[in-house]
Protein backbone atom coordinates (compact mmCIF):
# COMPACT_ATOMS: atom_id res chain seq x y z
CA UNK A 1 0.00 0.00 0.00
CA UNK A 2 1.44 3.38 -0.94
CA UNK A 3 1.64 6.33 1.42
CA UNK A 4 -0.95 8.90 0.30
CA UNK A 5 0.47 11.90 -1.57
CA UNK A 6 -0.67 14.37 1.03
CA UNK A 7 1.15 12.46 3.78
CA UNK A 8 4.33 12.32 1.75
CA UNK A 9 4.08 16.04 1.00
CA UNK A 10 3.65 16.82 4.69
CA UNK A 11 6.64 14.69 5.56
CA UNK A 12 8.84 16.39 2.96
CA UNK A 13 7.68 19.83 4.07
CA UNK A 14 8.52 19.18 7.71
CA UNK A 15 11.90 17.70 6.84
CA UNK A 16 12.67 20.72 4.67
CA UNK A 17 11.60 23.03 7.48
CA UNK A 18 13.88 21.27 9.95
CA UNK A 19 16.89 21.54 7.63
CA UNK A 20 16.01 25.17 6.92
CA UNK A 21 15.96 25.95 10.61
CA UNK A 22 19.37 24.42 11.09
CA UNK A 23 20.79 26.20 8.07
CA UNK A 24 19.70 29.47 9.64
CA UNK A 25 21.49 28.59 12.85
CA UNK A 26 24.58 26.57 12.02
CA UNK A 27 26.81 25.43 14.86
CA UNK A 28 28.84 28.30 16.30
CA UNK A 29 32.47 27.22 16.01
CA UNK A 30 33.66 30.65 17.18
CA UNK A 31 32.30 30.16 20.72
CA UNK A 32 33.66 27.02 22.42
CA UNK A 33 31.05 27.32 25.20
CA UNK A 34 28.08 27.08 22.81
CA UNK A 35 26.59 23.84 21.49
CA UNK A 36 23.94 23.62 18.79
CA UNK A 37 21.96 20.46 19.51
CA UNK A 38 19.71 18.60 17.09
CA UNK A 39 16.89 17.26 19.29
CA UNK A 40 14.48 14.55 18.16
CA UNK A 41 11.20 15.47 19.84
CA UNK A 42 10.83 12.27 21.82
CA UNK A 43 10.82 11.45 25.56
CA UNK A 44 13.88 9.26 24.89
CA UNK A 45 15.99 12.42 25.19
CA UNK A 46 13.81 14.13 27.80
CA UNK A 47 16.91 15.26 29.70
CA UNK A 48 17.30 18.13 27.22
CA UNK A 49 14.01 20.00 27.88
CA UNK A 50 14.31 19.26 31.61
CA UNK A 51 17.80 20.78 31.76
CA UNK A 52 16.63 23.75 29.68
CA UNK A 53 13.69 24.51 31.93
CA UNK A 54 15.71 24.13 35.13
CA UNK A 55 18.60 26.32 33.90
CA UNK A 56 21.00 23.42 34.44
CA UNK A 57 22.96 24.09 31.25
CA UNK A 58 23.75 27.61 32.49
CA UNK A 59 24.75 26.16 35.85
CA UNK A 60 27.37 24.02 34.14
CA UNK A 61 28.68 26.82 31.94
CA UNK A 62 27.37 25.72 28.57
CA UNK A 63 25.07 27.60 26.17
CA UNK A 64 22.73 25.25 24.32
CA UNK A 65 20.81 26.10 21.16
CA UNK A 66 18.20 23.44 20.38
CA UNK A 67 16.83 22.66 16.92
CA UNK A 68 13.95 20.15 16.71
CA UNK A 69 13.82 17.21 14.29
CA UNK A 70 11.09 14.61 13.66
CA UNK A 71 13.52 11.65 13.65
CA UNK A 72 17.15 10.72 14.17
CA UNK A 73 17.66 10.26 10.43
CA UNK A 74 17.21 13.99 9.79
CA UNK A 75 19.14 14.99 12.91
CA UNK A 76 22.10 12.85 11.83
CA UNK A 77 22.06 14.36 8.35
CA UNK A 78 22.45 17.79 9.94
CA UNK A 79 25.22 16.51 12.21
CA UNK A 80 27.17 14.96 9.34
CA UNK A 81 26.94 18.33 7.55
CA UNK A 82 28.27 20.08 10.71
CA UNK A 83 25.08 22.11 10.94
CA UNK A 84 24.77 21.04 14.58
CA UNK A 85 27.43 20.05 17.13
CA UNK A 86 25.41 17.31 18.82
CA UNK A 87 22.47 15.23 17.64
CA UNK A 88 20.15 12.74 19.26
CA UNK A 89 19.38 9.52 17.40
CA UNK A 90 18.43 5.94 18.15
CA UNK A 91 20.88 3.11 17.61
CA UNK A 92 19.54 1.95 14.22
CA UNK A 93 20.11 5.17 12.20
CA UNK A 94 23.32 5.72 14.16
CA UNK A 95 24.75 2.39 13.01
CA UNK A 96 24.02 3.31 9.39
CA UNK A 97 25.28 6.90 9.60
CA UNK A 98 28.64 5.88 11.07
CA UNK A 99 29.35 3.80 7.96
CA UNK A 100 29.15 7.02 5.91
CA UNK A 101 30.49 9.54 8.43
CA UNK A 102 33.19 7.80 10.49
CA UNK A 103 34.46 11.11 11.90
CA UNK A 104 31.33 11.34 14.09
CA UNK A 105 31.44 9.93 17.60
CA UNK A 106 28.83 8.41 19.90
CA UNK A 107 29.36 10.37 23.11
CA UNK A 108 26.49 9.18 25.29
CA UNK A 109 23.68 6.65 25.69
CA UNK A 110 20.93 8.79 27.14
CA UNK A 111 18.25 6.19 27.82
CA UNK A 112 17.04 2.69 27.11
CA UNK A 113 13.40 2.25 26.10
CA UNK A 114 11.56 -1.00 26.63
CA UNK A 115 8.13 0.21 25.57
CA UNK A 116 8.22 -0.37 21.80
CA UNK A 117 4.94 -1.72 20.45
CA UNK A 118 3.24 -2.27 17.12
CA UNK A 119 -0.06 -0.42 17.44
CA UNK A 120 -2.76 -2.09 15.34
CA UNK A 121 -6.47 -1.61 14.71
CA UNK A 122 -8.76 -4.21 16.21
CA UNK A 123 -11.22 -3.34 13.43
CA UNK A 124 -8.64 -4.68 10.94
CA UNK A 125 -9.05 -8.10 12.54
CA UNK A 126 -5.82 -7.88 14.53
CA UNK A 127 -5.54 -9.25 18.06
CA UNK A 128 -2.08 -10.85 18.01
CA UNK A 129 1.21 -10.50 16.14
CA UNK A 130 0.21 -13.53 14.04
CA UNK A 131 -2.81 -11.57 12.77
CA UNK A 132 -0.46 -9.10 11.08
CA UNK A 133 0.18 -11.67 8.33
CA UNK A 134 -0.61 -10.05 4.99
CA UNK A 135 -1.26 -6.69 6.66
CA UNK A 136 0.48 -3.32 6.20
CA UNK A 137 2.56 -1.80 9.01
CA UNK A 138 3.37 1.89 8.62
CA UNK A 139 6.76 2.95 9.95
CA UNK A 140 9.58 5.37 9.11
CA UNK A 141 11.94 3.01 7.29
CA UNK A 142 15.55 3.01 8.46
CA UNK A 143 14.67 3.91 12.04
CA UNK A 144 14.55 2.01 15.32
CA UNK A 145 10.78 1.73 14.93
CA UNK A 146 11.20 -0.12 11.64
CA UNK A 147 13.78 -2.43 13.18
CA UNK A 148 11.44 -3.23 16.08
CA UNK A 149 8.65 -4.08 13.64
CA UNK A 150 10.93 -6.28 11.53
CA UNK A 151 12.35 -7.99 14.63
CA UNK A 152 8.88 -8.64 16.03
CA UNK A 153 7.58 -10.03 12.74
CA UNK A 154 10.66 -12.22 12.28
CA UNK A 155 10.39 -13.62 15.80
CA UNK A 156 6.77 -14.55 15.14
CA UNK A 157 7.54 -15.81 11.61
CA UNK A 158 4.92 -13.42 10.26
CA UNK A 159 4.96 -12.01 6.73
CA UNK A 160 3.65 -8.45 6.75
CA UNK A 161 4.51 -5.43 4.58
CA UNK A 162 6.42 -2.49 6.06
CA UNK A 163 5.20 0.75 4.48
CA UNK A 164 7.02 4.09 4.64
CA UNK A 165 5.13 6.55 6.85
CA UNK A 166 6.82 9.65 8.29
CA UNK A 167 6.70 9.97 12.11
CA UNK A 168 4.37 12.98 12.09
CA UNK A 169 2.01 11.18 9.68
CA UNK A 170 1.50 8.02 11.74
CA UNK A 171 -1.56 9.25 13.63
CA UNK A 172 -3.31 10.16 10.37
CA UNK A 173 -2.22 6.94 8.64
CA UNK A 174 -3.59 4.81 11.48
CA UNK A 175 -6.82 6.71 12.18
CA UNK A 176 -7.73 7.08 8.47
CA UNK A 177 -6.99 3.38 7.90
CA UNK A 178 -4.26 3.97 5.33
CA UNK A 179 -2.37 1.15 7.08
CA UNK A 180 -3.49 -1.66 9.36
CA UNK A 181 -0.90 -0.97 12.06
CA UNK A 182 2.03 1.31 12.84
CA UNK A 183 5.39 0.92 14.52
CA UNK A 184 6.65 4.24 15.82
CA UNK A 185 8.65 5.70 18.69
CA UNK A 186 7.39 8.12 21.30
CA UNK A 187 5.66 10.53 21.51
CA UNK A 188 3.89 9.37 18.33
CA UNK A 189 3.21 5.89 19.70
CA UNK A 190 1.19 7.31 22.58
CA UNK A 191 -0.59 9.71 20.23
CA UNK A 192 -1.62 6.86 17.91
CA UNK A 193 -2.96 4.86 20.86
CA UNK A 194 -4.93 7.89 22.05
CA UNK A 195 -6.29 8.61 18.56
CA UNK A 196 -7.49 5.03 18.02
CA UNK A 197 -8.99 4.76 21.49
CA UNK A 198 -10.74 1.44 22.01
CA UNK A 199 -9.79 0.30 18.51
CA UNK A 200 -6.09 0.26 19.45
CA UNK A 201 -4.24 -2.91 20.37
CA UNK A 202 -0.57 -2.77 21.40
CA UNK A 203 1.54 -5.74 20.33
CA UNK A 204 4.89 -6.57 21.92
CA UNK A 205 7.44 -8.95 20.50
CA UNK A 206 11.04 -9.57 19.50
CA UNK A 207 13.97 -8.82 21.77
CA UNK A 208 14.89 -5.27 20.79
CA UNK A 209 15.14 -2.38 23.25
CA UNK A 210 16.03 1.02 21.83
CA UNK A 211 19.25 2.79 22.85
CA UNK A 212 18.78 6.57 22.62
CA UNK A 213 22.17 8.01 21.75
CA UNK A 214 23.97 11.34 21.64
CA UNK A 215 26.47 11.90 18.82
CA UNK A 216 28.94 14.73 18.25
CA UNK A 217 31.08 16.03 15.39
CA UNK A 218 34.86 15.77 15.43
CA UNK A 219 34.95 19.58 15.69
CA UNK A 220 32.85 19.53 18.86
CA UNK A 221 34.87 16.77 20.53
CA UNK A 222 38.14 18.60 19.90
CA UNK A 223 37.23 22.29 20.18
CA UNK A 224 34.29 22.13 22.57
CA UNK A 225 35.33 19.41 25.00
CA UNK A 226 34.56 21.51 28.09
CA UNK A 227 31.13 22.41 26.74
CA UNK A 228 30.37 18.75 26.07
CA UNK A 229 31.38 17.82 29.61
CA UNK A 230 29.13 20.57 30.97
CA UNK A 231 26.31 19.46 28.67
CA UNK A 232 26.42 15.90 29.99
CA UNK A 233 26.76 17.02 33.61
CA UNK A 234 23.52 18.95 33.12
CA UNK A 235 21.85 15.95 31.46
CA UNK A 236 22.95 13.74 34.35
CA UNK A 237 21.13 16.02 36.81
CA UNK A 238 18.09 16.16 34.54
CA UNK A 239 18.03 12.36 34.36
CA UNK A 240 17.84 12.19 38.15
CA UNK A 241 14.83 14.53 38.07
CA UNK A 242 13.16 12.34 35.47
CA UNK A 243 13.78 9.21 37.47
CA UNK A 244 12.26 10.92 40.50
CA UNK A 245 9.28 12.03 38.32
CA UNK A 246 9.54 15.59 39.65
CA UNK A 247 6.69 17.94 38.76
CA UNK A 248 9.04 20.39 37.02
CA UNK A 249 10.54 17.59 34.91
CA UNK A 250 7.08 16.38 33.91
CA UNK A 251 6.06 19.90 32.88
CA UNK A 252 9.22 20.37 30.82
CA UNK A 253 8.70 17.12 28.88
CA UNK A 254 5.00 17.83 28.38
CA UNK A 255 5.78 21.23 26.87
CA UNK A 256 8.50 19.83 24.60
CA UNK A 257 6.57 16.80 23.32
CA UNK A 258 3.00 18.14 23.50
CA UNK A 259 1.98 15.01 25.41
CA UNK A 260 -0.54 15.36 28.22
CA UNK A 261 0.99 15.09 31.71
CA UNK A 262 -1.24 12.15 32.65
CA UNK A 263 -0.07 10.29 29.54
CA UNK A 264 3.56 11.05 30.37
CA UNK A 265 3.03 9.55 33.82
CA UNK A 266 2.49 6.25 32.00
CA UNK A 267 5.18 6.72 29.33
CA UNK A 268 8.19 7.94 31.34
CA UNK A 269 8.50 4.82 33.53
CA UNK A 270 9.24 2.86 30.31
CA UNK A 271 12.65 4.60 30.12
CA UNK A 272 15.91 4.08 31.99
CA UNK A 273 17.36 7.61 32.01
CA UNK A 274 20.74 6.63 33.46
CA UNK A 275 23.39 8.34 31.35
CA UNK A 276 26.01 5.83 30.25
CA UNK A 277 28.12 4.53 27.36
CA UNK A 278 29.08 0.88 27.67
CA UNK A 279 31.45 -1.10 25.42
CA UNK A 280 28.78 -3.72 24.67
CA UNK A 281 26.98 -1.10 22.58
CA UNK A 282 29.55 -1.67 19.81
CA UNK A 283 28.52 -5.25 18.93
CA UNK A 284 24.87 -4.20 19.10
CA UNK A 285 25.54 -1.48 16.51
CA UNK A 286 27.26 -4.08 14.34
CA UNK A 287 24.18 -6.33 14.53
CA UNK A 288 21.88 -3.43 13.62
CA UNK A 289 24.08 -2.41 10.69
CA UNK A 290 24.13 -5.98 9.43
CA UNK A 291 20.31 -5.96 9.48
CA UNK A 292 20.29 -2.61 7.67
CA UNK A 293 22.35 -4.18 4.88
CA UNK A 294 19.70 -6.85 4.43
CA UNK A 295 17.09 -4.09 4.13
CA UNK A 296 19.05 -1.99 1.67
CA UNK A 297 19.53 0.91 4.07
CA UNK A 298 23.27 0.22 3.85
CA UNK A 299 24.79 -1.10 0.64
CA UNK A 300 25.82 -4.74 0.97
CA UNK A 301 29.23 -3.86 -0.47
CA UNK A 302 29.96 -1.43 2.38
CA UNK A 303 32.50 -2.71 4.92
CA UNK A 304 31.09 -2.11 8.39
CA UNK A 305 33.37 -0.16 10.75
CA UNK A 306 34.71 -1.31 14.08
CA UNK A 307 32.21 0.57 16.22
CA UNK A 308 34.28 0.28 19.41
CA UNK A 309 36.65 3.19 18.62
CA UNK A 310 33.66 5.31 17.59
CA UNK A 311 32.36 5.33 21.19
CA UNK A 312 33.85 8.22 23.18
CA UNK A 313 32.89 8.34 26.87
CA UNK A 314 35.43 11.04 27.78
CA UNK A 315 32.73 13.63 28.38
CA UNK A 316 30.66 11.59 30.84
CA UNK A 317 31.13 11.47 34.59
CA UNK A 318 33.58 8.81 35.74
CA UNK A 319 31.81 5.47 36.07
CA UNK A 320 29.16 6.13 33.41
Amino acid sequence: MRTPTRLLAAALALAALSISLVACGNSDDSDPSTLTVGFVVDPSWAQIPVAQRAGTFDKHGVKVKVVNFPSGVEALQALAAHQVDVATAADVPTAATLTRSPSLRVVGDGSRWQGSRIVARRSAGIATVADLAGKSVGTPLGTSAAYFAADTLAAGKVDAKLVQVAPQATVTAASQRNVDAVSIFQPYQAQVVAALGGDAIELAGGGYNQHSLYLATDTATTRKAAALSGFFAALDEAGAQLTARSADALTAVAEATQLAPDLLQKVLPEFDFTLQLRPDLAPQLTALATWAQTQGSIEKSVALPDYGPLLDSAFLKQGN
